[in-house]
């Protein structure tokens, strides 16, 4: 199937659901409840809010444009995602909005829309499948090699049985035997012979051409047959790790990790997250929180309100960090982490640590840009230049805005740092972080850190 038949079903299926859900809201309101209701303004309202976070979640996701649209496994979670998003903003909605709308009138809608949803991609599949012998849409490929890469690549191709058929691997080596799961040959020379007889569609090599002159020959030959020949090159020869390929105007750049915040339209999602969120706790909970815990601070002990520290932040640029003052004025507070049953936590110190009341301010961060919702929590200057000779790979985690929250902080690594290895699994969440970004993994981090503030961190003292 080529692009503009794959673009014809996207756009298909995009329009079916949004068909579909209308519909959905159409018959809710006119045929089990009042007919008059589709005059309100109420109604049309809804209507709308429904279609836009939809649409808002479609977009965010990239339901339909994802790579893997065709990976039915992972086109059903991205649906799922996509629909837990727009539930959870709709219950945001009516939670605001105030209008009384019936309960079975809002559940009808969720699982009515859930329940065609489900159908509409149940259909999808049957069709594509349907259709995958006359579009050529099952690729039927063979490997050239057995290796590192190849085995990785043979793995692959078995998982994706709905799209792709292995037929068979090459190799002269002699170091492996065929299987039930891959037939296997040890000649290349018959290679050519086994594409026309099976119908091969591609064939895909992990051998370097200048140890196998003969690639180059079966390469011709296979676009005479108009089957698509690739090579697929060991990056690992030249870098001991794995890496990332990228295109600038069809000039393949590889690069150490891949970045999704690299990508500036990704870069605008997470800042217009972090504005959105800051701004409502800055106005519906700061505004009456602050002026009462700075009573209750200015009660407990003497000293200021606020706590301001420098803190490494993006590009490793030192940023005035807000914090409520959870300490006695001491002269160690910008050399010494805090540690478990620390004489300097006040009383009432403690209980905001306990509860990350005292990191509050640092809304105030994210709105400013210091900061973000979720990232590498800041550390002291003085740490960040202990710890980056301590940890060669430290400094990475800058690459990145610190976070108010962290995937680190909510797999237990949050406190005092007292050893290498506490350290270098903070670094490993925290780039693991930043190579897999996603808004739904910022929203999972946030509800995660509200479920574990309430549970209660062993690491919160």
């Amino acid at each position: 199937m080529n692009k503009t038949s794959f673009n014809f079903f996207r756009s298909l299926l995009w329009f079916w659901d949004i068909i579909s859900l209308n519909m959905v809201l159409l018959f809710a309101t006119l045929s089990i409840f009042r007919a008059d209701a589709i005059n309100q303004r109420e109604y049309h309202l809804f209507f709308a809010v429904f279609n836009l976070i939809w649409m808002t979640a479609v977009y965010l996701t990239q339901l339909y444009m994802s790579r893997n649209w065709l990976d039915f496994e992972t086109f059903f979670k991205r649906t799922f995602k996509c629909y837990a998003f727009t539930i959870t903003f709709l219950f945001l909605f009516i939670f605001l909005y105030h209008f009384q709308y019936s309960r079975f009138f809002i559940i009808f809608c969720f699982t009515g829309f859930a329940t065609i949803l489900l159908f509409n991609r149940i259909v999808f599949n049957l069709l594509v499948i349907s259709l995958r012998s006359k579009f050529r849409l099952a690729k039927n490929v063979v490997v050239l090699g057995y290796n590192d890469v190849s085995k990785r690549l043979i793995d692959y191709f078995q998982k994706e049985t709905k799209l792709v058929k292995l037929s068979g691997c090459f190799d002269d080596s002699g170091k492996i035997t065929d299987s039930p799961k891959l037939r296997v040959f040890n000649d290349l020379q018959d290679c050519m012979n086994f594409v026309k007889e099976n119908e091969v569609t591609e064939i895909y090599s992990t051998l370097i051409p200048d140890h196998y002159p003969y690639l180059y020959e079966l390469a011709k030959e296979a676009e005479k047959q108009f089957v698509y020949f690739k090579f697929v090159p060991d990056y690992n020869i030249f870098v001991n790790r794995n890496i990332y390929v990228d295109f600038l105007n069809d000039i393949p750049v590889l690069s150490l990790r891949k970045e999704p915040l690299e990508d500036t339209g990704n870069r605008i999602k997470k800042r217009t997250l972090d504005v959105i969120v800051s701004t409502l706790v800055i106005i519906f909970l700061l505004s009456w929180l602050v002026p009462l815990i700075a009573i209750l601070i200015k009660l407990d002990s003497r000293g200021p309100v606020f706590f301001i520290q420098l803190r490494s932040g993006k590009n490793n640029q030192p940023f005035r960090c807000l914090k409520f003052r959870s300490l006695r004025v001491n002269d160690q507070a910008d050399s010494i982490q805090v540690s478990r049953n620390d004489n300097r936590i006040t009383r009432l110190g403690r209980i905001m640590r306990k509860t990350n009341i005292d990191e509050l301010p640092q809304v105030l961060n994210i709105f400013l840009g210091d900061m973000s919702l979720v990232g590498p929590r800041p550390h002291m200057l003085k740490h960040t230049e202990q710890f980056s000779e301590l940890y060669k790979e430290y400094m990475i985690r800058h690459f990145v805005k610190p976070g108010l929250t962290g995937w680190a902080q909510v797999n237990g690594f949050r406190g005092e740092i007292k050893d290498n290895e506490f350290l270098r699994k903070r670094v490993e969440y925290d780039t693991w972080y930043m190579e897999n970004w996603s808004l739904f993994l910022d929203l999972k981090i946030i509800l995660l850190t509200i479920l574990v503030t309430i549970k209660g961190d062993k690491n919160a003292f």
